[in-house]
Order: C-alpha cells, then sequence, then structure tokens
C-alpha cells in the first residue's frame, strides 16, 4: 500500500528560518520523512505577492533550500524543489480563481491582515489570490494531508471546497486532503515581548533566535530575554509569559518535560536557567547553520538537488494537469 501523500511549502521571504518556523514546522518536515511520500517546496511564486528585490528573492530561495536539507531532509526520501521550477502550479491555479467566488476569496483572513499591513492601495491582486494558489500547490500533487498551523485552517478548508466544487463539476479528479495536526508543537513567543508570536514580520530582532545566527548572539538574545517579577522558574501563561515561554524552548529542544525543568532550577533564580536555554539553542542550531553554509558554498550542487526534486514533482504535476486539461475542456496540445 503506497504512503499517504504530504505537502507543504515555506517562503523564501527571509535570510533565515528563526526557532518558530524551526519547531513549528522544519523538524515536523524531517519526522515526516517516515510514513510519508512527502514533497516540500520553496514557495517562491508566494514570496512575490509583496514587493520584493530579484536578487534577493534569488538568494533567499537558496538560503531556504539550504537550511532544508541542513536540518534533515533527505533528497533521496523526500521531494524537495523550487515552486516556479513546476509551471503546473500557476496553471492550475487559474483555473482554481476561474471557479472561486469574490466573496469566498475576500472572507480570507491573511489577506485582511496582510492589507492592512502594508496599507490597502499597495495590496496586489496576487495577494488577493494567494490562497487560491496555495490551494493549486496541493491539489496539483494529490496530497492526502497538509500540515497546518491555526492560522492556515481556513486556507485548508477554501482548497477543500475548491476540489470538491471541481470534482462535481467536472467528474472527479482531485484528492481530498485532510489537516494534519502537528501534536506537542508549543507557541514560541517574542522574546522581548512574551504575549506576541515570534514573527519575522512583527518582532525586533533581538526578540527572534535565527537558526544561522552565531552562537555568541544566540546566547546574548537568550540571556537579555524578559522574565518576569519574582525569581522561580516556574510555568505560569498569565503570571510569568517570559518564563514560560524559554520553558517550553528548553522542552522542545532538549525533550524534557517542563514539570521535570521547573523541578531542576527550583532555588537557582533565572540566570543558571537562561543559560541551560541558551546552551540548548546554540546545541540545535550550530550544526544546521554549519551544514547550511557548506551547502550554500556549493551553488551547483545545490542547485542540482533541487533540480532533481523539481523534476520529480513535476511528474506528478504534468499528471494531475493533464487530467484537469481535459476535463476542463482544453484543447489536446500536438
Amino acid at each position: 500500500m503506497a504512503s499517504p501523500r504530504v505537502l507543504s511549502g515555506i517562503q523564501p521571504t527571509a535570510d533565515s528560518f528563526h526557532l518558530g518556523n524551526y519547531l513549528g514546522a522544519v523538524r515536523q518536515y524531517v519526522a515526516m520523512q517516515e510514513g510519508y511520500d512527502a514533497f516540500y517546496c520553496v514557495v517562491d511564486l508566494h514570496a512575490i505577492t509583496v514587493e520584493h528585490q530579484p536578487e534577493v528573492l534569488r538568494r533567499r530561495s537558496r538560503v531556504a533550500a539550504a537550511q532544508l536539507f541542513a536540518a534533515g531532509l533527505d533528497p533521496e526520501r523526500s521531494t524537495v524543489f523550487v515552486q516556479s521550477h513546476v509551471r503546473e502550479h500557476t496553471e492550475l491555479a487559474w483555473v482554481l480563481i476561474c471557479l472561486t467566488g469574490m466573496g469566498e476569496a475576500a472572507r480570507m483572513t491573511q489577506f485582511k491582515d496582510k492589507s492592512a499591513r502594508y496599507g490597502e492601495s499597495s495590496a496586489g491582486v496576487g495577494l488577493f489570490t494567494y490562497p487560491i494558489l496555495q490551494a493549486a500547490d496541493i491539489l496539483l500533487y494529490q496530497a492526502d494531508q497538509v500540515p497546518v498551523g491555526a492560522d492556515q485552517k481556513q486556507h485548508l478548508e477554501l482548497t477543500r471546497d475548491l476540489a470538491q466544487r471541481f470534482n462535481h463539476r467536472f467528474g472527479e479528479t482531485f484528492t481530498m486532503p485532510a489537516a494534519h495536526i502537528v501534536k506537542g508543537v508549543e507557541k514560541i513567543t517574542d522574546l522581548q515581548d512574551p504575549t506576541a508570536k515570534m514573527s519575522k514580520s512583527s518582532s525586533s530582532p533581538t526578540g527572534i533566535l535565527d537558526l544561522l545566527e552565531q552562537p555568541s548572539t544566540l546566547r546574548k538574545k537568550v540571556m537579555r530575554a524578559v522574565t518576569d517579577t519574582g525569581s522561580e522558574v516556574v510555568a505560569d501563561e498569565e503570571n510569568k509569559p517570559g518564563v514560560t515561554n524559554l520553558l517550553r524552548i528548553q522542552s522542545a529542544l532538549t525533550g524534557t518535560p517542563i514539570p521535570e525543568l521547573e523541578a531542576r532550577y527550583a532555588g537557582q533564580g533565572y540566570g543558571a536557567f537562561k543559560k541551560d536555554v541558551a546552551e540548548a539553542v546554540m546545541e540545535t542550531f550550530t550544526p544546521i547553520r554549519e551544514r547550511t553554509e557548506k551547502l550554500l558554498a556549493d551553488e551547483t550542487e545545490l542547485d542540482r538537488m533541487l533540480a532533481a526534486g523539481a523534476a520529480r514533482a513535476r511528474a506528478v504535476a504534468a499528471e494531475t494537469m493533464a487530467k484537469v486539461r481535459d476535463r476542463v475542456g482544453f484543447l489536446p496540445s500536438l
């Protein structure tokens, strides 16, 4: 019996993944190589929905891919590729756009959030249709499951609606994707504002732990992380959000349950605790950074790895699009 297929994408919109990306997505990608036919793409088409610099996008696309491989994605076990290398993504997106109501697209909360951030007058049509391209990404590969966080559940529901609508109108074509809810992934918050999610778009530089940062910088950020009144190292979301966030980070990276960590630091204060959190971060990030740098030093080999992934992805995408073209009523290309 074939393994269920999983698909996910990650945007090349920063010079490094951060801790939230790593725990919430990248580490899960690596684990899902076991038991799944895994497809992971660097979604550079999504990255151009806001203003960008071409050379920066090219660099960040390679950096994103290198980090995925460095974190443990095996090109022999996973299909890792760049979205724009498979032209069927945009072709299927147009077909799905033609099946999407204006009201459906307008209800997507991420468009509302991003257009408010960038200014409605400067928000392009691409930003408006972003969730429909995301639906095409998923349906193109007949994905059985899609790892989703809370902010992506609405987009997956749109994907399911569009798949069902196409299947009803033109005949069974698309697999109905299900949400793969990753258990045990804690919400990681800003080190300087523990009430806010760690995010490139909203966090300050001192509030983010980047995967490719030098150990000295990582240590400094953890040691300067906002803590709370008192000196007890205990998880208390309401009264000690800063300490709670650091406990989550240490627990996630070391596998040690939070109650065990609380017992370990009883009566010790914040100093020893923060030092150990910093060590856990550095021990996790340093080998990934070193492998990333090695991959980026040989762009020819990195591009070859991505080309091999794109070739495998195109084979699946072409099969899906051949069915779509026929069922929609396009003339065959001779």
